[in-house]
C-alpha cells in the first residue's frame, strides 16, 4: 500500500500505442521521480489487464499494473498511435475515459490519444491539438472543440493535450514545470540530455 504522500502518475499501455508517445514521457517522469523523490510523485504504466502489449511499431512493453489495480491517479497520460482508432469506437473503452475523467483531477494525451478523449467528450468546447496529420480528424471527432494546429502541446487546466510522438516529452516537461518548478524541469532536461536540434 502506498504512502498517503505520494501522487501518482499513470501511463496507459494498449495493443498499436506508439512507441514513444509513451515511452518519452515515462523517461521524463521516471527521471525526475527518481532523482527528485521529496517531490512526492511516483509514475507507473498500466494496460486494462496488466498484460504485455504489442506497440505500434513491435516494441513489446510489460506494463506494471492492471486498470482494476491502479491506484488513486492524480495525473493520467493516454498516448496516442494506431491503437487509437479502435479505442475511438470502442464503448467500453470510452466509458472507462469518463470514468478517468471524474476521478482524476488531470487528464493529459499525447498525439492521437485526444482523438479518444474526443470521442469521450472530454474535449467539448475546449482548445486542444494532435499529431499534425489528424488534427482535422480531431475537429470532425467534435467541432466544437477549438484545434491548435501549430501548439506543441495545450494546457487547459485539468486537460492537457499534445501534438505528434516526441511532443509528449516536451509536455512532460511541461508538467514537472506545472507541478514543481520550471527550475525541477530545467534540471530533468539536463538530466536525460533533452536538446533538440535535428540533424535534418
Amino acid at each position: 500500500m502506498s504512502e498517503p504522500t505520494e501522487r501518482w502518475l499513470a501511463i496507459l499501455l494498449f495493443d498499436g500505442v506508439e512507441e514513444l508517445d509513451a515511452i518519452g514521457p515515462w523517461e521524463v517522469l521516471a527521471f525526475w521521480t527518481a532523482n527528485f523523490p521529496d517531490d512526492g510523485y511516483r509514475v507507473t504504466t498500466f494496460s486494462e489487464t496488466g498484460e504485455p502489449v504489442r506497440c505500434a511499431k513491435g516494441l513489446t512493453v510489460v506494463p506494471d499494473r492492471a486498470t482494476a489495480d491502479l491506484p488513486a491517479v492524480e495525473i493520467l497520460l493516454h498516448p496516442g498511435g494506431r491503437g487509437t482508432r479502435p479505442l475511438m469506437r470502442d464503448a467500453a473503452h470510452l466509458e472507462q475515459v469518463k470514468r478517468w475523467r471524474a476521478e482524476v483531477p488531470l487528464m493529459t494525451s499525447v498525439c492521437t490519444g485526444s482523438l479518444v478523449f474526443a470521442a469521450a467528450g472530454l474535449l467539448a468546447g475546449r482548445p486542444a491539438t494532435t499529431h499534425h496529420a489528424s488534427l482535422d480528424v480531431l475537429g470532425e471527432t467534435d467541432p466544437s472543440i477549438e484545434v491548435r494546429r501549430d501548439d506543441r502541446f495545450v494546457d487547459d487546466g485539468d486537460v492537457v493535450t499534445s501534438s505528434g510522438v516526441s511532443a509528449g516529452i516536451d509536455m512532460a516537461l511541461h508538467l514537472v514545470a506545472r507541478l514543481v518548478s520550471p527550475e525541477r524541469a530545467r534540471q530533468v532536461r539536463r538530466g536525460i540530455q533533452y536538446d533538440p536540434e535535428p540533424p535534418v
